[in-house]
């Protein structure tokens, strides 16, 4: 097993997963400051892909036995960095190819209009603007 293949692979997963999501997700109350990073919390991200990546998910087991800090562990798989910048640099760098009729930046899978909803009669939310911060409960070295 290549653990850069899994990093890869789980890198992938997590940005399509929060891509395809982002709209519910940024307005979460998950959002951390870790290591000078704003990201989702450690916890909801590995459980997120120990859905989505069941290479993960086998090897999850072994790597708490290692080390049970979830920030260390997101940090090792590479994914201690804010997913909404990697977001907006995709749908810049695809920008004509995702622009609607109107010109707008299409993101999402299927547009407020496209499922039938009125844009108008949604109510206005902010995305989360209190993050935690990711020390953990206990301050002990693993």
């Amino acid at each position: 097993m290549n653990t850069e293949q899994i990093r890869q692979s789980v890198r992938e997963k997590w940005l399509t997963y929060y891509a395809e999501n982002r709209q519910w997700l940024s307005r979460l109350g998950i959002w951390v400051n870790c290591d000078g990073q704003r990201r989702p919390s450690s916890g909801f991200i590995l459980a997120t892909l120990s859905v989505l990546e069941p290479r993960l998910a086998q090897l999850l087991p072994l790597v708490v036995d290692l080390s049970n800090n979830p920030d260390r562990i997101v940090m090792a798989l590479g994914l201690n960095f804010n997913p909404e910048d990697y977001v907006n640099t995709i749908a810049a760098q695809n920008g004509k190819a995702n622009k609607t009729a109107n010109g707008a930046v299409r993101m999402l899978p299927a547009a407020l209009n496209e499922i039938n909803i009125q844009a108008s009669k949604l109510p206005k939310k902010a995305p989360a603007q209190i993050d935690e911060d990711c020390r953990g409960s206990r301050d002990r070295r693993d």
